[in-house]
């Protein structure tokens, strides 16, 4: 005789879980699927205006190569980025308990909360420039108090709610030194929730985001799944994160080591559930909806850029979406940069995290729009520019 469950067979049941589960992760791949190549057409009209812009060709440097980007991602040689927004995603991670995060886990959850009151190193950046704090809380271990909740990541107005999207998948995840840090169900549906939030910018007509965490344990999570998807020595990507001592770096080595030999031949779904984090999936989503809905993202440190990598391990072109901000003072940044193939605009010895690195780039990013949208041309601006036409015809410049 059959198990029954509620009147059912429990067969059944175990079916219709498998059955939902493999729906959502085809969703996603769908999703994942819909990212087309940046517009060619736009992208030589783009290099072809800076060429005859009132200046040296070329003078701009990486300037010009990123309102030529612009272009390929929205199909206009003019854009306005001004329209900003950043995606906080904030989880716990149950490896703390070995002893190699050099702060209580208990700041995840403070942290998480001072972002609201724009008191955070992200958060003050955000409120001097004006610009919305989409903060997620997908996976915080301690109790965020209800009222600081919103299940909407819109509010009433359309506009990017202040308060805390409630998005928890559990209380923070599994320690991944003893097993798989979370199932491969809850990997998808963090990646459904990043996706979902970029899709919230859409709506709100972001036309330029970044992309941050709050999570404390998170170097480690990030630091093994760039060994496991680089096959770099543990010690090539592991850093002090926050101010580690001597003998919990060298744990957090052996760990990452461990936990990154465990991923060999897992597909990158699976390697994000085996040993990465809430906080990571969520990101790697958001970095693939760039793609998906086709809006400028930016890059920020090391936690940041792993979740870059791995969408670039789910679609390759996903990367065609992204700027890197600044340069990490983080130890595995250049193994996942090199991975990448991008070019941080700036550094200034950062390795806050948060997404802090994100607000200045896009300052940045708004110079470059600045120069292709306002300069003018050099037979607009009475310059004649005959002298240009050797140095272009024999690439001097």
């Amino acid at each position: 005789m059959p198990l029954v469950h509620n009147g059912f067979p429990a067969m059944d049941i175990f079916e219709e879980e498998n059955r939902e589960m493999k729906s959502r992760e085809n969703q996603l791949m769908e999703l994942i699927g819909s990212i087309g190549d940046l517009d060619q057409e736009a992208m030589r009209a783009a290099s072809d205006r800076q060429a005859y812009l009132a200046k040296p060709p070329g003078s701009l440097g990486k300037l010009e190569d990123i309102t030529v980007k612009l272009a390929g991602i929205t199909g206009q040689i003019k854009n306005d980025v001004k329209n900003q927004a950043i995606v906080v995603m904030s989880a716990d991670n149950g490896v703390v308990v070995e002893g190699v995060a050099s702060a209580p886990q208990a700041v995840t959850l403070s942290q998480t909360i001072n972002m609201t009151r724009r008191i955070t190193g992200v958060s003050s950046m955000a409120k001097y420039y004006d610009f919305p704090l989409l903060v997620i809380d997908v996976g915080v271990s301690m109790e965020i108090p209800e009222e600081l909740y919103t299940d909407s990541m819109l509010d009433e107005k359309g506009q990017v709610t202040n308060k805390i999207v409630n998005r928890r998948l559990a209380d923070g995840t599994d320690n991944l030194a003893k097993g798989p840090a979370m199932s491969r169900e809850k990997a998808v549906e963090a990646m459904l929730i990043g996706i979902d939030a970029v899709k919230a910018f859409k709506d709100a007509g972001v036309t330029l985001f970044g992309i941050g965490e709050m999570g404390i344990g998170n170097t480690t999570t990030s630091s093994a799944v760039l060994s496991a998807i680089t096959g770099a020595d543990a010690e090539a990507v592991v850093g002090r994160g926050g101010g580690l001592q001597d003998e919990g770096l060298a744990k957090k080595i052996e760990i990452v080591h461990r936990a990154a030999k465990r991923c060999k031949g897992m597909d990158p779904i699976g390697i994000l559930a085996e040993i990465g984090g809430f906080d990571l999936c969520a990101m790697t989503g958001a970095f693939l909806a760039a793609g998906i809905y086709r809006i400028p993202v930016v890059i920020d440190g090391l936690i940041s850029i792993v979740a870059a990598n791995m969408a670039k391990e789910l679609n390759p072109k996903a990367v065609d979406f992204m700027f890197a901000s600044h340069k990490s003072y983080e130890i595995g940044y250049k193994t996942a940069m090199d991975r990448l193939g991008l070019f941080p605009m700036f550094d200034l010895s950062m390795r806050l995290g948060e997404g802090s690195g994100c607000p200045i780039a896009f300052k940045i990013i708004e110079t470059a729009t600045a120069t292709m949208n306002l300069m003018w041309l050099l037979d607009e601006a009475s310059i004649d520019a005959g002298y240009l036409e050797e140095i272009r015809e024999k690439n001097l410049f």
